[in-house]
């Protein structure tokens, strides 16, 4: 660990004009992010009266940081995610700088303007990473990094220089155990160009933020082999602690509980006078350096933190020659420069009219003159300009990547035994895709958190080898130890893996998932896990959705199938989670040509632009079952894709049908052939994705609101050709909700088997047994649904 960076007090680089500009530049964006705040509650009040939030103490504290980041240090390539808190100064920069309008600016957080938090689907502005799940956005950068590598190392990136990737960072976010969890997953993998800076604001959301916890946060970057930084004095400090007496003043300040110097901010310089003199008037040095300042200049020398000290921060930024991973912990004051400074309740404040009028005048902005980009500055609006078209970041304008679609095998396709389970079929269909000379194979990258093998992706990366920055032999096999996997690693290799943190397999599917947008080349992410741990990665998850990036997830094993292993790696709501999560289709096929099918889909799908693709989820499991022996037509491929299809076509008559997913297959099939002896016509519906047919159903009913009276489903042509007596039994290794639902298409009766409590150690059949998963359940459910002759229940 590095200690205080502590830098002379000569004229700092860079030359005075530009520093002058960068100061007014500065002053621009404080008041921008101040203002747009301020017109959102004041001037266009919300119509139910509610506040949309302040946020104007925490934009304040980042002000300067973010200044001298955009307007000198950032280069095109680079990548920032900012924190949450610090939106209103990043939609003021990119206003700035041209990227941002404002219409945008003055709707701040309300419908179809500037977004709350940064957004990179709802922002026009150029965001590169969404923030707004606390710790998110800052892991991701460690992730885009490892990308970055990935991409450069594997020969892509068409010359393009390697960026940083920039992460702006609240302190009380680094109480968010992900950010742990990502840190050590970089030190595994010799991170490199990443930057933290760490607005050490001492300020949380409730209150303010106990002692020491600075040396806790240097010491977790240090141990992951990071180079710390520590900003804590700006210039006008450090030339005061040169002065007679001045050592005592340091010591005094190091000593100050934060609750104490928070309060001291907020009441200024005569507080500050005070109370120095009594902790340390002394009538000689100390007393002296105090009596020199005014009240005034007091206050600006105890404020004099080293993340609101522009140069101090351009120096310690341009010291930087190395692409070690670097963190800057910069000390500085929520709220800096507005009158709602260091008060422990300023996270939501807001300055009321009278303070802003105040502060207005102050600022030098005229009235009806908020917006303009040179108003209250001390130079030229040409001057301005001319600066803003040559800040290097924004030198290319918007930063968005773009790269083309890969053609996808016209059939992915697989001789199966005559036995077998969907996930051994998604190994096998991988490792056709590894052995194949496709284009999109070259563009394949696996990773999984520690359970590479257990789901299935051994042969995959033993042909395709695992990801390393240096090439690294497997020495069980070199030293002629028996084994069924190779596991060389190297710079062409295409498997990553990871620790056992699942919210890292999220955040680095994320990652490959906007590699196109990012670094201008596509990568297909697939990623495994076990399928209840699906649940300790989610806010990843629902992340790497929200920012639109895309890859294919395969979950297994999945459901009390899992048996023997226990309650503890059952699942039971993951089939929800698929349906309910936006920007993911989820699948759960039971048989492995239908798999087949949707992994081929899939592969075009992730590639597919706006709201035509998304990612997926397929469950699978380890259960094997008997395949069938089927041609695959155009139309059965069709009807997997959307959702389902009958494997038992029921007759005009039917008064029972069975629909299914996934592992129970053999059940529902078992449970038809003796339903048929005792009712008429039974179907059996294979749903291979209860989540594609709901959401085809609820965009049929939306056409239909909206006018269009014969929008069709394919749910609705699935089961319109049933009897209304009929009784639906639907069955499904997870919730019955999953499948319940299906009732209100036609208005039929259901019968929903499923398991909605905590499974426990068995085998399959004393489970089913168990949970009413089993044929003679199936047959229970039937007997009540149409009732009847009796069945061999």
């Amino acid at each position: 660990m590095l200690d205080q960076l502590s830098l002379d007090t000569s004229p700092a680089r860079p030359q005075p004009d530009e520093a002058r500009m960068l100061a007014e530049i500065e002053r621009k964006v404080l008041w921008l992010s101040a203002w747009m705040i301020h017109h959102a509650n004041h001037l266009r009040p919300s119509p139910d009266g509610l506040k949309v939030g302040g946020h104007q103490a925490s934009s304040a504290s980042i002000a300067t940081i973010m200044t001298a980041l955009y307007f000198a240090i950032l280069r095109p390539q680079d990548r920032v995610a900012v924190k949450p808190h610090a939106s209103p100064v990043f939609h003021a920069i990119q206003y700035l700088l041209g990227n941002q309008t404002r219409v945008k600016m003055e709707a701040f957080r309300a419908l179809g303007g500037a977004q709350s938090y940064p957004s990179r689907t709802k922002d026009v502005a150029d965001v590169d990473f969404s923030t707004g799940s606390v710790g998110l956005g800052a892991a991701q950068t460690i992730f885009a990094s490892m990308v970055q590598d990935y991409v450069h190392l594997h020969g892509w990136g068409s010359g393009q220089p390697e960026g940083r990737m920039v992460a702006l960072v609240g302190d009380a976010e680094m109480d968010e155990g992900n950010i742990y969890e990502a840190l050590l997953e970089g030190s595994r993998h010799g991170l490199r160009n990443t930057w933290w800076v760490v607005d050490y604001n001492r300020q949380s959301l409730d209150a303010v933020i106990g002692e020491g916890v600075n040396d806790k946060i240097m010491g977790a970057f240090a141990t992951m082999g990071w180079e710390v930084v520590e900003l804590k004095y700006g210039r006008l400090l450090q030339a005061a602690f040169a002065e007679p007496g001045g050592e005592r003043l340091r010591d005094w300040i190091d000593a100050c509980p934060n609750q104490l110097y928070s309060a001291l901010v907020f009441r200024g310089g005569a507080a500050w006078r005070a109370r120095l003199l009594d902790d340390l008037g002394d009538q000689g040095e100390v007393s002296a350096l105090i009596a020199r300042r005014s009240d005034d200049e007091l206050a600006r020398l105890m404020t004099n933190l080293g993340g609101h000290d522009l140069g101090l921060l351009l120096d310690a930024f341009r010291s930087i020659g190395h692409d070690r991973p670097v963190c800057f912990l910069a000390y500085t004051i929520k709220g800096f420069g507005l009158p709602l400074a260091g008060h422990k309740d300023n996270h939501a404040g807001l300055m009321n009219p009278a303070q802003m009028e105040q502060w207005r005048a102050g600022m030098d902005i005229r009235p009806g003159h908020e917006w303009d980009i040179a108003e209250g500055l001390g130079v030229s609006e040409s001057g301005l300009r001319a600066f803003l078209a040559g800040v290097p970041f924004n030198a290319r304008g918007p930063r968005r990547t773009t790269a083309p679609a890969l053609p996808v095998p016209e059939t992915l396709a697989i001789e199966t035994q005559t036995q077998a389970s969907t996930q051994a079929g998604f190994g096998q269909l991988m490792h056709a895709l590894a052995r194949s000379e496709a284009p999109i194979a070259e563009r394949i990258v696996t990773t999984s958190p520690d359970v590479t093998v257990s789901t299935n992706l051994g042969a995959w990366v033993g042909r395709r080898g695992l990801f390393a920055r240096e090439v690294r032999q497997d020495l069980f096999r070199e030293t002629k130890i028996p084994s069924a996997y190779r596991w060389d690693a190297g710079p062409r290799g295409q498997h990553m893996e990871l620790g056992i943190a699942e919210m890292n397999l999220f955040l680095m599917l994320s990652a490959f998932g906007l590699s196109h947008s990012l670094f201008g080349e596509r990568l297909i992410p697939v990623g495994t896990l076990y399928d209840p741990f699906i649940a300790r990665g989610l806010d990843a998850m629902n992340y790497a959705c929200y920012q639109d990036a895309r890859f294919i997830l395969a979950a297994t094993p999945s459901g009390i199938t899992l048996a023997p292993e226990g309650g503890a790696h059952q699942s039971i709501g993951t089939p929800l989670i698929g349906m309910a999560q936006p920007g993911l289709s989820s699948f759960e096929p039971a048989f492995v040509d239908e798999l087949g099918v949707i992994l081929r889909w899939s592969l075009d799908h992730v590639q597919r632009d706006g709201s035509e693709g998304g990612s997926v989820y397929l469950r699978l499991s380890t259960r094997s079952i008997e395949q069938p022996r089927r041609a695959m037509t155009p139309a059965l491929a069709e009807d997997i894709v959307a959702g389902g299809y009958w494997l038992r076509p029921p007759g005009p008559n039917c008064e029972v049908a069975i629909a299914y997913a996934g592992a129970v297959a053999p059940e529902a099939i078992a449970a038809a052939g003796l339903l048929g002896e005792h009712r008429r016509d039974v179907g059996v519906l294979a749903v291979t994705s209860p989540d594609r047919l709901f959401a085809g159903w609820r965009a049929a009913e939306a056409a239909r609101m909206a006018g269009d009276a014969t929008a069709p489903s394919h749910v609705e042509r699935l089961l319109r050709p049933l009897p209304r007596h009929c009784c639906l039994v639907t069955v499904t290794d997870a919730h019955p909700a999953g499948l319940g639902w299906l009732g209100s298409v036609e208005g039929h009766r259901v019968k929903a088997l499923g398991v909605d409590a905590f499974g426990q150690s068995g085998s399959i059949a004393e489970l089913y047994d168990t949970y009413g998963l089993d044929t003679a359940a199936i047959l229970r459910a039937a007997q009540v649904g149409a009732p009847g002759a009796p069945l061999p229940v």
